[in-house]
């Protein structure tokens, strides 16, 4: 009884102490106004649907099975399986069949032999065995092995959602950018269009003498900086669908196999949620938890190392020999034979071993998956707090980009209004090339700021939705080959 107790006492000093409980609290609701729907989780998902934009899903879907991330994971994601598999193989009994057989052959090189004494012959030898050798795991150190490689294993695979998530995100993110450059080069177009008629009106008017020649030659300026800003424009699409195949593992196609539309949809509003659904939502908490506990897992197998290691190492098998030998047939007949016996064997032993000379080292060894538990503790509450900001602020500005599309769509309205009425009165002689140049260039920046609001309201909203843990199924165990 007193043995027991010294052992249970000794174990509990020698798992180390507890790095404590992570503070996992999350407000009850964001502080940021969130004015859509809720969404079931299979919605948030696939998250891309919301869009309703059919070449968006195109995209994604083709993302999926053949981006080079995607294909990457799911190789990493079988690697990690046969890690794992391989981790916790080694905590069970080991051992393998063995065996062999000889002949050897003998023979008489002096006097000949006689039936009394013969001399020389087959001698045959044939053994198989089964060796085996397991630990017992008195102290629970295989269990506590079986428990890391299966968190490790949890940690790596949140970890590849977590990326593939990072790949919807960007390839929407690709498309609305190229859907923005679109837009502007089609209003690139038409200012080179509309100071190409302003520099007609001036030139006709300066042929008349009813306009200075340098007002054409400032109109013929602007049209110049147009035009150059479109075909920057145009580079800049390139390069974006460029990106796109490559990203989606159509690198090799022409860029136009990436459409783009000539318009913009509303940005949806992001979806009702609680802070605490991150928890179960977001890859990379889940990652961070999963490390923790496998962080912790291993510092009990740390402080465990100083206790004995027993271990069991039976041996079944079976032998069979043949010899020369003597046959003898009443009254007096001698002669030579073979004689074949086979016999069964089994042995039973144990082992011990106590590192005593080491256990100063392996405390030092504990000391430090302790110090690195704590470190991962920290990391993980780190993580909870830093997946809220994001959740959160992304909700503000997802939100700021709606208020500004709304003001910049009334503006937008009014200065093309403005501008319009300017370019009649010019045209007609009642005012001059200033006015219509300002109203022009005043409808010019306020179209090319709502364009670039709405282009970002999209892309914000997509921040919206990863950042509440989109874009990949929490709840899936078995990966997908992409094709």
């Amino acid at each position: 009884m007193a043995a027991s107790a010294l052992a249970l006492g000794l174990i509990a000093a020698c798992t180390g102490p507890s790095p404590g409980k992570p503070d996992t609290r999350l407000p009850a609701a964001y502080d940021a106004p969130a004015k859509g729907p809720p969404l079931t989780p299979a919605q948030l998902d696939r998250w891309w649907l919301v869009f309703n934009d059919p070449a968006l899903n195109a995209l994604e879907d083709q993302a999926l099975r053949s981006a080079p991330d995607a294909r990457t994971a799911y190789e990493r994601l079988v690697e990690i399986g046969a890690v794992k598999r391989q981790s916790i193989a080694k905590t069970l009994p080991s051992g393998g069949v063995s065996g062999s057989a000889s002949k050897e052959h003998e023979f008489g090189v002096g006097p000949a032999p006689n039936s009394l004494f013969p001399i020389g012959g087959d001698f045959i030898t044939q053994t198989a065995s089964l060796n085996a050798s397991w630990e017992i795991d008195l102290f629970g150190r295989l269990a506590l092995q079986r428990q890391i490689a299966n968190a490790t294993a949890a940690a790596d695979r949140f970890n590849i959602e977590g990326a593939l998530a990072s790949l919807a995100a960007n390839v929407a993110s690709d498309y609305f950018q190229a859907t923005g450059l679109q837009i502007q080069i089609e209003d690139a177009q038409e200012t080179v269009r509309i100071d190409k008629g302003l520099t007609d009106v001036a030139e006709e008017k300066a042929r008349r003498g009813l306009g200075a020649a340098s007002d054409a030659d400032r109109v013929a300026g602007d049209q110049a900086q147009a035009e150059a800003q479109l075909a920057d424009l145009e580079s800049q699409l390139h390069a974006i669908r460029r990106q796109l195949l490559v990203l989606i593992g159509k690198g090799g196609d022409p860029v136009t196999a990436i459409p783009v539309a000539d318009k913009t949809d509303e940005a949806p509003r992001a979806p009702s949620a609680a802070p605490g659904d991150l928890l179960e939502r977001r890859p990379d908490i889940r990652e961070a938890e999963a490390r923790f506990r496998a962080e912790r897992f291993n510092a009990k197998l740390a402080h465990l190392a100083i206790f004995p290691t027993f271990t069991m190492q039976p041996n079944v098998g079976i032998t069979r020999t043949v010899t020369p030998s003597v046959g003898f047939i009443p009254p007096a007949t001698l002669f030579p034979e073979q004689l074949a016996s086979s016999i069964g064997f089994w042995t039973i032993g144990g082992g011990i071993s106590q590192p005593v000379l080491d256990i100063p080292r392996l405390m030092d060894a504990a000391h430090a998956e302790d110090a690195r538990t704590r470190e991962d503790l920290i990391a993980y509450e780190k993580t909870i707090q830093t997946a809220y900001g994001e959740a959160e602020n992304a909700l503000v500005s997802l939100d700021a980009a709606h208020r500004a599309v709304t003001i910049l769509t009334a503006g937008e309205a009014r200065a093309r209004f403005a501008y319009d009425a300017a370019e009649r009165r010019y045209d007609m002689g009642l005012d001059d090339l200033t006015a219509a140049l300002t109203a022009e260039q005043s409808w010019r920046a306020t179209r090319a700021a709502l364009t670039t609001e709405r282009v970002q309201a999209l892309e914000r909203s997509v921040d919206a939705f990863k950042a509440m843990g989109g874009g990949w199924s929490y709840t899936a165990t078995t990966p997908r080959r992409p094709s």
